[in-house]
């Protein structure tokens, strides 16, 4: 059941969008923390790939049916 107040419309987010989010939250968080190395994802990089997976999973909840 969508929660309603004024012009938003949250509602969870699809499963393929949370699993999305939460593998890249997941490889940030083993790249800052864990020391693992992937090519794509620097420890520079760790805090904007946070920052997407955060923002994957706003617009999963924000925008109906994705």
């Amino acid at each position: 059941m969508p929660f309603r107040r004024a012009p938003f419309v949250l509602t969870p987010p699809s499963f393929p969008i949370f699993v999305v989010s939460l593998i890249l939250a997941v490889l940030a968080l083993l790249v800052h923390y864990g020391g693992v190395s992937l090519p794509l994802i620097t420890a520079r990089r760790a805090f904007d790939v946070l920052a997407v997976a955060y923002v994957v999973m706003l617009v999963g909840v924000l925008v109906r049916r994705l």
